[in-house]
């Protein structure tokens, strides 16, 4: 249940909250592929960090929302809000760029994102541009964190429902731009401002550093697999045609 809030900058976000049925790992995801998103140079709405206070909740008349909201107190994750944005829809022919769509179709294989399907795109227009927007779904490795180096390595068969697959005519050249850009030092970066509270301590990764390092190794491992999916996003393509 995310919602639409004016924050005390005065701006306008879409607050997905800590307390939701999805929990904190939702919103690790969220903030992660965001913050690769952008290292890609992909058109990521902003992505900040939102305290929920609890006199927010207090007077809420609505005892589901109350409960929601007494469950989040502390940090959230917010996305900047698109304002007058609308869904991208394939049947009503928007125009989408090539290079866009194909890396696009890259960057939801390496993060083994599900949801970017005609279905459910998660793809806004916002002053004729395309955003990709929730990403809470994707990096599903790290509910389960059991054959950490082989599911990094799996080549996502699920990108053959990708909604962009049929204008990624060269994910190839997509491939060779991108890999680059992520580099170890970049990715640790990304991962150090993951907040402790949001890496749940387990069983397999006992404290909030060695999850990082999972992470890591999960990425780093992807990226060496990039021939892999990428391999299967071409033919998915191919099956199209």
């Amino acid at each position: 249940m995310p919602a639409i809030v004016e924050a005390d900058d005065l701006g306008l976000y879409v607050i997905k909250f800590r307390g939701a049925g999805q929990g904190v790992l939702a919103l690790a995801a969220e903030l992660i592929c965001a913050r690769i998103g952008l290292a890609l140079e992909l058109p990521v709405p902003e992505v900040v960090f939102a305290s929920v206070d609890a006199e927010l909740g207090r007077n809420e008349g609505d005892p589901e929302i109350r409960e929601l909201l007494q469950a989040s107190l502390g940090t959230n994750l917010a996305m900047d809000y698109l304002p007058g944005s609308v869904t991208f829809d394939p049947a009503a022919r928007d125009p989408v760029d090539p290079v866009l769509a194909a890396r696009t179709v890259w960057f939801d294989a390496f993060v083994t994102n599900p949801d970017r399907t005609a279905r459910n795109p998660n793809l806004l227009y916002w002053h004729r541009s395309l955003y990709l927007i929730d990403h809470g779904a994707a990096l599903y490795f790290h509910h389960d964190w059991r054959d950490l180096e082989a599911r990094a390595r799996t080549p996502f068969p699920l990108i053959r429902d990708h909604v962009l697959l049929p204008w990624a005519n060269d994910l190839e050249a997509a491939d060779t731009w991108l890999r680059p850009r992520l580099t170890r030092p970049i990715l640790e970066q990304i991962l150090l401002q993951v907040p402790d509270v949001w890496l749940l301590a387990e069983a397999a990764v006992g404290t909030s550093d060695a999850k990082r390092a999972g992470y890591l190794q999960y990425f780093l491992a992807r990226l060496e697999a990039a021939p892999t999916f990428v391999e299967e996003a071409v033919h998915a393509r191919a099956s199209l045609v």
